[in-house]
């Protein structure tokens, strides 16, 4: 299996499962009512969010849209160019791809995003934040992890490598 196919393929399972979610809570409850799942902790709540995360550039549909679209271009890029992929950085890059549409696609079809998933005090947010949280979080412990097994090989090279003696005698011309 083709790893960068894998990426794309979690892109598409995780807006196809996003955009399943909203449609549901779009077709069956109405703006700003909730459904208590786990009282005081854990709501559905829907919510219309123009703006980004926590609500930042609200009323900036265009301007969200333009940086989503220019994410998608760049990770699309790096996917394409890239060469070495752990299954933790397919599942990461596919996961944030997938976050990225879902949430574009609610803005482009309704000016907002839909939201649902409240706990508490936090803000809301829904499956496509989740994929994007989660698989940045993934991409920096991939990239770690990545380092490490890096330095690890160069460790491993340089005990293999024959040792030079040094000369300390300044060579004559």
């Amino acid at each position: 299996m083709n790893k960068k196919e894998d990426i794309y393929k979690i892109t598409i399972v995780v807006l196809l499962l996003d955009q399943f979610i909203k449609y549901m809570i779009n077709k069956f409850m109405e703006i700003n009512t909730s459904i208590k799942v786990i009282p005081n902790f854990f709501s559905i709540f829907y919510v219309r969010n123009k703006g980004a995360a926590f609500s930042i550039l609200e009323d900036s549909t265009i301007l969200i849209i333009i940086i989503s679209v220019i994410f998608i271009v760049i990770l699309d890029s790096y996917i394409k160019k890239e060469k070495n992929f752990t299954p933790l950085s397919v599942l990461s890059l596919g996961m944030i791809m997938g976050g990225i549409f879902g949430n574009l696609m609610d803005r482009v079809i309704y000016h907002s995003v839909i939201d649902y998933l409240a706990f508490g005090n936090f803000p809301v947010f829904n499956l496509a934040d989740i994929g994007i949280t989660v698989g940045v979080g993934l991409l920096i412990i991939s990239e770690i992890l990545k380092i490490r097994k890096d330095k690890e090989n160069d460790r491993s090279i340089q005990e293999v490598l024959p040792k030079r003696k040094r000369n300390t005698k300044p060579k004559n011309k």
